[in-house]
């Protein structure tokens, strides 16, 4: 049997969590950010959890975690 690959381009985004749920960092902080608000740059800078409804699709793109 081949084994399942993992999608390389979904690895270097996505990092699995302790408890199993995936995070990201948000995109638009890299550049053009004279106009962008400090309260903006300030939340792009944290992580979120994927939501529910794209944990399956996440799953299937890594599936060795």
């Amino acid at each position: 049997m081949p084994k399942i690959k993992t999608n390389r381009s979904a690895a270097k985004r996505f990092k699995k969590t302790g408890t199993g749920k995936f995070k990201y960092s948000k995109s638009h902080a890299s550049h053009i950010l004279t106009k962008k608000t400090r309260k903006r740059k300030r939340s792009l800078r944290k992580s979120e959890v994927i939501d529910k409804s794209n944990m399956r699709e996440v799953r299937m793109l890594l599936p060795n975690g």
